[in-house]
């Protein structure tokens, strides 16, 4: 049995060299995607980035040099995620952690305005992706005895809802019980499942519609105590901690400037 939920090992001259874990990280051509691969390259993991856009995350994998890999699937078809995982374990040996991190946050609208096939989009993506990507990772983790880790990026809108963004954060809500059933489910096999709940994160498509000094972004700013919307690298940290606590699982770790508390 392969124990791979150790990322840091003791130091000095009779220690063990820190055992070098592969990270598959969904959503990999995205900004909190890339960020979340470039902490665990600095904590001398490999990661292999998967998204739908073959060449964008061709193209994240290559700016981020040694140790990153992509590959190119759809998680929201069951054929080519298992496909996807076959080949990550063919390349690399196992996959010893997962981060589910690809979303669909773009589809906005009220509760009787939004259409059933764009909420569609977002049940597809958000939550039967999670699943379906949990589902392979898991499958291969308790078949090699990998006591693993697996990583959602949630949301604190899942208990913290915002008009006009319900789809979005009710997506994220079942990513939250998602991650509860996993852990529960898959803790006999030492497979730990937890999930960092973003408050909003500064992506290029964020910035965009709050620019600096907008009143948009001051408004949302006065809601956290910090005084701040998050950097996309201010998600990485809570991501690596979680992979490598050996002893939480099932929680939802807010990464949100205390908004939750106001």
């Amino acid at each position: 049995m392969t124990d791979t939920t150790h990322p840091h090992e003791p130091t000095g001259a009779d220690a063990a060299p820190p055992t070098e874990r592969t990270v598959l990280i969904t959503g990999g051509a995205g900004g909190i995607g890339r960020c979340i691969a470039a902490a665990f390259l600095a904590n001398g993991d490999r990661v292999v980035l998967a998204d739908v856009d073959a060449d964008a995350v061709a193209s994240a994998a290559a700016d981020l040099g040694p140790g990153a890999w992509a590959v190119a699937v759809d998680i929201t078809d069951p054929v080519a995620v298992q496909a996807a995982v076959e080949q990550v374990v063919a390349d690399h040996g196992s996959v010893d952690v997962l981060v589910n991190n690809a979303g669909v946050l773009s589809v906005h609208g009220r509760l009787t305005e939004l259409s059933p096939d764009d909420y569609g989009v977002i049940v597809r993506v958000n939550i039967l992706g999670t699943f379906t990507v949990t589902q392979a990772v898991a499958r291969h983790m308790t078949a090699a005895g990998i006591r693993g880790a697996i990583v959602n990026i949630s949301s604190i809108g899942g208990r913290q809802p915002t008009p006009g963004m319900g789809a979005y954060e009710s997506s994220k809500a079942a990513v939250d019980s998602l991650t509860r059933w996993a852990a529960i489910e898959l803790a006999d096999a030492g497979i730990r499942v937890n999930a960092v709940a973003p408050g909003p994160v500064l992506t290029p498509m964020l910035r965009a519609g709050m620019p600096d000094g907008s009143p948009a972004r001051a408004a949302w700013a006065s809601r956290i105590p910090l005084g701040r919307l998050a950097e996309v690298d201010d998600v990485a940290p809570a991501v690596v901690f979680l992979a490598g606590a050996d002893h939480i699982t099932g929680v939802s770790l807010p990464v949100d400037g205390g908004q939750l508390l106001a």
